[in-house]
């Protein structure tokens, strides 16, 4: 199949669309805790998260495009097409789970959308299985190093502040998560950002608008514009579960929540694994919860958030195969 140069720009347009979606979706987990604790109005704290998600393409490099664009599926298989459909399937999952609200992985959507997109066109030779082990082991290691250092930070914060007036550790419990949803947002428009930038380059790269894999630096900037802007439209239903349906937070647990996310998210940002920031700053609220009180932990709520996780890669893959299979029947 041939492709004009307008199909390619539209397929761009598209790429950026879910990027807004997944700021859109992903918004709640930047700001869900700094609005539960009533530091930042809901429309402060998302221009605080948007101007992160933003300025992260100055602090992180383009190691987590590569892997989304070249590590993951045989790139010389891929063409418009499939990139475009994977996006669709993609779009299609995380607009179905933010109605729902929930807040599952728009990071494993997309993976999940890409690879059904290229398993449709032709079968699962295609995938890069040491790619995809990378991704499925910090399916489970994301959410549970949230949850470890949000029980280590809530137990040695305690043991800080412990018979300090509560009013004086609020005020500065407050003024130190400024610092931590900074943090967290930089980590999440670094490593989110990244990618729909890898699928970006593939699209230029296997159309022949790029003679190798690289990425340019109007990609990057384009990326985490719409992601900020995505940020910016908010995500209250989301913010809902993840600020109070799971546990209880005080300006002190959001700050421990949002660290200990961030400094999940840098340390596989720098190793070049895309993963899902949602994971990482529930399993953080959980483990903050727990470390004040297990019973306090709504782990109901939380159950039904780890089936959405579990459901979204091969929900979103379904979904972009299906697609893939219609829009084949008209290109032809």
């Amino acid at each position: 199949m041939t492709f004009g140069f307008g199909f390619i720009v539209f397929v761009v347009a598209v790429a950026l669309i879910f990027d807004f979606t997944n700021g859109l979706h992903d918004a709640a987990n930047s700001v869900a805790t700094i609005v539960s604790t009533k530091v930042l109005s809901p429309k402060q704290a998302v221009i605080w998260a948007a101007f992160f998600n933003f300025v992260a393409f100055l602090i992180f490099g383009t190691a987590v495009a590569k892997t989304m664009g070249t590590g993951l599926i045989d790139i010389s298989i891929v063409d418009p097409l499939v990139i475009f459909c994977g996006l669709l399937g993609a779009i299609t999952w995380n607009l179905l789970t933010w109605f729902w609200g929930l807040p599952s992985s728009s990071s494993h959507s997309l993976m999940g959308g890409y690879l059904g997109a290229a398993v449709a066109k032709a079968g699962f030779k295609v995938v890069i299985v040491s790619g995809w082990t990378k991704i499925l082991i910090f399916i489970v290691l994301a959410p549970l190093i949230g949850l470890v250092l949000g029980i280590v930070l809530k137990v040695v914060t305690t043991w800080i502040v412990y018979k300090r007036p509560m009013a004086v550790v609020n005020v500065w419990a407050k003024r130190f998560q400024f610092l931590s949803a900074a943090l967290y947002s930089l980590g999440h428009g670094g490593n989110d950002a990244q990618k729909t930038m890898g699928l970006i380059a593939g699209l230029m790269y296997t159309s022949g608008h790029m003679k190798e894999f690289h990425i340019p630096l109007w990609i990057v900037l384009s990326a985490h514009t719409a992601i900020a802007m995505g940020t910016l439209s908010g995500g209250w239903r989301i913010v809902k579960t993840m600020g109070q349906k799971i546990v209880k937070l005080k300006p002190i647990d959001g700050f421990c929540a949002e660290t200990a996310s961030a400094v999940s998210i840098f340390t596989a940002t720098h190793l070049g694994v895309p993963v899902s920031t949602t994971h990482v700053i529930t399993g953080a609220v959980a483990g903050v919860g727990a470390a004040k009180n297990a019973a306090a932990v709504k782990w109901q709520v939380t159950i039904k958030i780890v089936w959405a996780w579990i459901l979204t890669i091969p929900m979103s893959a379904l979904c972009a195969g299906l697609l893939y299979e219609l829009a084949r029947l008209f290109v032809e």
